[in-house]
């Protein structure tokens, strides 16, 4: 049997996730349960630690990477151990290569399937998919995740709260990280609008869970009537213009009640002819969403039956409608959608709403009054003129010969072709205009309208009615037949706007040119408004300003145009060329929606663009005053103290002593200057002001500098370049900085007595000067990690500096038309690989 997996779910590091699972943990083995702890990581904090006192932890097991030791949850002696109950700690852990398995929570799942209870901590960012809105909210990537699936099969999912404010009390107080880290930290990842938006994100993601498990109790049980946990709207829209004062209205019922979700569906006919304005559902779920809410189409030819199946189906308490615009001799043979509806609700309250629509009647689409064309329609008159006295003159020389239900089957022929030609009016026309004819010309007695033998009248009754039902049928079909043509051909517009969306082609002039292409229009134009709006604007250009246009001779004005779609009180869409009918206008005005959600997008994508340096900038001068506050305090600390000591009258130094602190004071300055100088570049990096001489460099001109300039660290470097490499394209000043950070990083990570390899070589347009170190290199997928400014590869160690070498190094090769790439050392460590352009590819900047 498998066991049960318990996780407590934080919005941040510090909301206590640790310290519950062992309180629970103790709890269970005062309830007489057996107890260990797996893996617990209490990050060196007091009242955690506290509570492991006096419970079984099962040994860590040791792994050795690349010349380090590392310890991971030794996965084979918890089973062995076979307890009831296993305590393990960050469950989006990765495992150290080399492990059994690649994440902790893969580990978990052995654990589980031997039967054994789990209970296990992780965060919100660590989830797979909020990962990517944590780093746009933080600023900060989250290298380690784990799959939602796994956290969401969780048996218990228990959510650990603290307010934005009480943790970051906790740790000004000191109790989540060391006092050095926590000026940093409340700077930055642990603001309060951090704090409160992965907090939100928690709280969003348990209530989805709860959900799920809500709907798995009602459909395991059978439970189909409405529980009213949570306020669900549901707004019906037939795409008639009332639907936008429905969405409206059902958006302030959500709005009555916190949390409440907003729900609007389309039922449409399932032959797919009798179709809704696609422009106002266009604009309807535009309206919808951007008032919170979501919009589903569902198909059914039982309107009230789809409806409250869709209502039910998702736990929706409440249903709002438009009342009916049918007239009151439609509502004496039909009750209509509401009342049957309200009729079969049950126990979802279902709101009728008035609008201005209410008994205007529905508005039949011009197609459907038009389903034939002139043409044909006179062609059918035609023929049922002119074929009743060629076919009467046809027959009548064989009256006496041809019977009278044969010479009727001729004249139903002739009607069934009118109606094929000209539809059901001129058709029914030819019925009765035939049904005289026989009466007269080939009913006994002839030439009178009388009848003597009642089976001749039966016959011609039949046929009037035969007739009639062809036409109608026949009429129907050819209506049928232009419908679905129609709605071919506006499916066929829709897609291509579909798949202009999907595709990505977002661009406005993109847009409207598929939209001339459609129509074959001379050209379309997207309109704004300038100022307020005026009455008689429409005619004056000076009023419009023109946004995107395709095709010769834009309109400037809504009057040029030869077909115009409103928009808003801002936007029109104007089209010069041949006049559409009205049946195209729906799928105009669909072009003309999309084409305002397109242009809403361009300009969001550009403030998001003239925000983004902004917000750059912010992180780096909130990561500044962070490094400011720590890592120049050390330099400028030990400086101060060699000098006061070197000043003070009370000691007498020692020649030995002074030198010693003379030293003291130097070190500390020139490591003051490098941060300071590594500050500035990085600054001017950002704000792209970095001044760059790019000229052709030898180098064995550059590389013994830059040696030269580590100072005693020079003797753990060995070069090899060669006088044969061709020059390079840089700036010699700039290049000696990166090769001296570089070669710096690289030593400060070598085993002592291992020398860094500094070699250069050329392939074909390009010089590649290599860095190699035998440290214990970097994992691949923090390769990314190491270049951002900042950031020591795991934030260990303080004195190392604030990470801003890497950064540096990439940003200035770049600057000068390179690239600068981290490899594995083959045997263990990293290889800095700088890829610069040869002299005869430079470009003068």
């Amino acid at each position: 049997m498998r066991g049960r997996l318990r996780v407590y779910l934080g919005a941040a590091p510090g909301v206590g996730k640790t310290y519950a699972m062992l309180c629970e943990g103790r709890r269970a083995r005062q309830r007489g349960r057996d107890v260990v702890v797996g893996y617990v990581e209490t990050h060196g904090r007091p009242r955690t630690e506290a509570l492991l006192a006096g419970m079984e932890v099962i040994p860590r097991k040791t792994v050795v990477y690349r010349g380090a030791t590392f310890t991971e949850l030794d996965v084979e002696a918890v089973i062995e151990r076979a307890p009831k109950v296993a305590l393990i700690d960050e469950l989006p852990h990765t495992n150290v290569p080399g492990s059994k398995n690649a994440k902790r929570w893969q580990d978990v799942d052995e654990i589980l399937d031997a039967g054994i209870d789990v209970i296990s901590t992780v965060n919100v960012q660590h989830l797979e998919s909020v990962n990517d809105v944590v780093e746009q909210i933080t600023g900060i990537p989250q290298r380690e995740t784990v799959p939602d699936e796994v956290v969401r099969r969780a048996d218990q999912v228990e959510l650990v709260d603290m307010s934005p404010e009480a943790l970051r009390r906790r740790m000004a107080h000191g109790n989540v990280y060391a006092p050095e880290k926590v000026d940093a930290a409340l700077a930055n990842y642990f603001r309060v609008g951090n704090l409160t938006a992965l907090r939100e994100l928690a709280l969003l993601w348990v209530a989805g869970k709860v959900d799920e498990q809500l709907d798995r109790y009602r459909a395991e049980h059978g439970i189909a009537a409405t529980w009213e946990a949570r306020e669900r709207v549901v707004v019906a829209l037939t795409g008639g213009p009332e639907g936008d004062t429905l969405v409206r209205r059902a958006a302030r019922i959500a709005a009555r009640s916190k949390g409440a979700d907003l729900l609007a569906v389309h039922v449409t006919s399932a032959d797919g002819l009798a179709g809704a304005d696609p422009a106002n559902l266009a604009r309807q779920r535009t309206l919808a969403e951007s008032l919170g809410g979501t919009y589903h189409q569902v198909v059914g030819d039982d309107i009230p039956r789809a409806l409250l199946d869709f209502a039910r189906g998702v736990n929706a308490t409440q249903l709002v409608l438009g009342a009916s615009r049918r007239g009151r001799f439609a509502q004496l043979f039909s009750r209509g959608v509401g009342v049957e509806t309200i009729a079969r609700s049950g126990s979802i309250d279902v709101h009728m709403i008035t609008h201005e629509e209410v008994r205007m009647g529905r508005r039949r689409p011009a197609r459907a009054r038009a389903a034939l064309t002139r043409k044909r329609r006179v062609a059918g008159w035609v023929l049922a003129v002119a074929g009743m006295p060629l076919l009467t003159a046809a027959l009548v020389p064989f009256r006496e010969v041809v019977s009278l239900p044969s010479e009727i089957l001729f004249f139903l022929c002739l009607t069934v072709g009118v109606a094929l030609a000209g539809g059901m009016w001129p058709a029914i026309t030819a019925a009765i205009g035939g049904s005289l004819v026989l009466n007269w010309f080939f009913t006994p007695p002839m030439g009178r309208f009388t009848i003597n033998d009642p089976e001749n009248l039966f016959a011609l009754v039949v046929f009037v009615l035969v007739a009639a039902a062809v036409s109608t049928i026949v009429d129907l079909a050819a209506r049928r037949t232009r419908e679905a043509a129609r709605a071919s051909a506006d499916a066929g517009a829709l897609s291509t706007l579909a798949g202009h969306v999907l595709r990505g082609e977002a661009a406005l002039p993109s847009l409207l040119a598929r939209l001339r292409e459609t129509f074959a229009l001379e050209s379309v134009t997207l309109l704004e408004r300038v100022g307020e709006p005026a009455p008689d604007d429409h005619a004056e250009p000076a009023a419009w300003r023109v946004v995107a246009t395709s095709g010769p001779a834009p309109c400037t004005c809504p009057k040029a145009a030869d077909n115009d779609v409103v928009i808003s009180d801002t936007l029109v869409l104007a089209a010069r060329g041949p006049l559409l009918d009205a049946s195209d206008r729906p799928v105009l005005e669909a072009f003309a929606a999309e084409a305002a959600v397109a242009l809403r997008q361009e300009r969001l994508q550009e403030e998001a663009a003239r925000a983004e340096p902004l917000a750059a900038a912010d992180k780096m001068r909130t990561a500044l005053l962070a490094a400011v506050s720590h890592d120049l305090r050390t330099p400028l600390a030990a400086a101060k103290a060699a000098v006061e000591s070197l000043r003070s009258q009370d000691v007498q130094w020692s020649p030995h002593d002074r030198d010693e602190l003379l030293a003291t004071a130097d070190e500390s300055l020139a490591r003051l200057v490098r941060l300071v100088e590594n500050l500035l570049d990085m600054s001017r990096l950002q704000a792209g002001v970095l001044g760059l001489s790019l000229h052709p460099v030898a180098l064995e001109e550059v590389v013994p500098r830059a040696v030269e300039d580590l100072g005693p660290l020079r003797d753990r470097v060995e070069g090899d370049i060669s006088v044969e490499l061709p020059e390079i394209a840089a700036d010699p000043a700039l290049l000696e900085r990166v090769l001296v950070n570089l070669l710096t990083n690289a030593v400060r990570h070598s085993p002592p007595g291992r020398r860094v390899l500094l070699t250069a070589s050329w392939h074909g347009e390009h010089v590649e000067i290599r860095v190699v170190d035998r440290g214990p290199g970097i994992p691949p997928e923090a390769h990314d990690r190491v270049f951002q400014p900042f950031q020591r590869l795991g934030d260990r160690d303080n004195g190392a500096g604030m990470g801003l070498g890497l950064a540096l190094s990439r940003g200035l090769t770049e600057a000068m038309g390179g690239a600068l790439v981290p490899e594995e050392t083959p045997g263990g460590g990293l290889t800095m690989t700088v890829i610069l352009p040869i002299a005869s590819r430079a470009v003068t900047r």
